[in-house]
């Protein structure tokens, strides 16, 4: 198998695991954008990743097709909820700048069924390969 090297600031989708409090992995193939050393993911705010997350800080991000078949090797992560609205702000000029009218779309149906005000802004850090 011919493993892609995950870099999320170029990917298109990434999987996201996520832990439950008795350790089982959850994954779910997400749109991320950022720099570096922090990407950021949009979910809906009572979404079972987001309370995780709000748990149990711990994730893994590997690199995925749309379906979230992981085509990548795992990397260790943190993860956090921003609350920060300049974050959140910088976070969706990311998302919009790498997704451009894909985003938009996503925008313009989140606010038509009033969604958009319902999301939580994901933060992660600290990637690190697995060894």
């Amino acid at each position: 198998m011919n493993e892609e090297r995950l870099d999320p600031a170029t990917a298109t989708y990434v999987s996201l695991a996520t832990f439950r409090r008795n350790g089982e992995e959850v994954r779910t193939p997400v749109w991320i954008a950022g720099d570096n050393e922090r990407y950021y993911v949009f979910s809906e705010a009572k979404a079972g990743k987001v309370k995780r997350i709000r748990a149990n800080g711990r994730a893994r991000l590997a690199a995925c097709d749309m379906r979230g078949n992981v085509t990548g090797q795992w990397r260790e992560a943190s993860a956090r909820i921003v609350t920060d609205t300049t974050t959140i702000k910088h976070a969706y000029i990311a998302l919009h700048a790498k997704y451009g009218w894909q985003m938009k779309v996503a925008d313009f149906f989140s606010k038509l069924t009033g969604r958009y005000q319902q999301r939580a802004m994901l933060e992660i850090a600290d990637l690190r390969s697995v060894t």
